[in-house]
């Protein structure tokens, strides 16, 4: 594990129908990213297309593919030729009728470290991904890499403080949230700004609970939804903090960004010693977590 290493979260626009065209653009940044010295690249959730999700469309199963397959051999070798690690997520094709929201972390040798399969599955207006993805069976475990344990957790999982936490206790060093989170343009400004703090305000609650660097990684833009005039604005605002929850790098609402900063695990370890939250759980008054609630 390095103590300490640069790290980057690709902001960038996912709307081109051509798969091709946003995995080369997302190639392009991750090259930048090398170029600056990062060894770490996180791309957005499901950053070869657009979001689908926003209506239930059985054809969309076809844009699902293998892991591995052609994109991650894809990645695989840009991960070796850069000598960095990457993380991406696919729309998984695992069976017939079997599909998952999945997160590939290609290391620095090009081998697939592992993979993470998004476990909290929304089913809101415009976010039905209840239709098209299968609940993760992976479980919350970190994935080893030449720079650490890397704790994957895909969007919808971000709201949720025991995926951090479970990652934290399997012994995660950085928490990483790829993302694609907008809004619904008939919302007031009102509404958006209280929106998008809570989306941060929780991500950084992770960080302080668990004494570890987040790194969030949206899209940006507008997207119609396939068959209508609605659509979803992504309000990118991609973000990096420390373990404290301090904000190390932090992008605007629209920009395509290449997000950059230090992440320093030593001082996850001084601040873990300051306040010791794992060590004062009362993991004996904890059982109830486990029901769906407390009648």
């Amino acid at each position: 594990m390095k103590k300490k290493f640069l790290a980057s979260a690709i902001q960038q626009p996912c709307g081109d129908d051509n798969r091709q065209v946003n995995l080369d653009f997302s190639i392009a940044k991750i090259r930048e990213a090398a170029a600056l010295g990062s060894e770490l690249v996180v791309l957005p959730e499901l950053h070869l297309g657009k979001y689908f999700c926003q209506v239930e469309d059985h054809n969309f199963f076809d844009l699902a593919q293998a892991i591995p397959g052609e994109t991650t051999d894809i990645l695989s070798a840009i991960a070796k030729e850069l000598n960095i690690v990457i993380v991406s997520t696919i729309f998984e094709r695992r069976a017939a009728g079997l599909y998952h929201n999945t997160a590939v972390v290609f290391d620095k040798d090009g081998s697939i470290a592992g993979k993470y399969r998004k476990m909290h599955i929304p089913d809101d207006p415009a976010f039905y991904e209840k239709y098209y993805f299968t609940p993760g069976d992976l479980g919350f475990t970190p994935i080893q890499t030449s720079i650490g344990k890397l704790g994957i957790l895909i969007c919808w999982d971000q709201w949720y403080p025991e995926a951090a936490r479970l990652m934290a206790l399997a012994g995660a060093d950085v928490l990483i949230y790829p993302t694609a989170i907008g809004w619904d343009k008939n919302d007031t400004k009102e509404e958006h700004a209280c929106q998008l703090d809570a989306w941060i305000t929780v991500q950084r609650g992770h960080a302080v609970a668990n004494g570890l660097p987040v790194i969030s990684c949206n899209r940006i833009g507008f997207e119609f939804a396939p068959h209508e005039q609605s659509g979803i604005d992504f309000w990118g605002n991609s973000f990096i903090v420390g373990s404290q929850g301090e904000f190390l790098a932090h992008a605007n609402a629209i920009d395509t960004q290449i997000l950059t900063a230090e992440i320093d695990l030593k001082r996850s370890e001084t601040v873990r010693r300051i306040w010791p939250f794992l060590r004062d759980r009362r993991i004996d008054e904890f059982g109830n977590l486990t029901k769906r609630f407390i009648d």
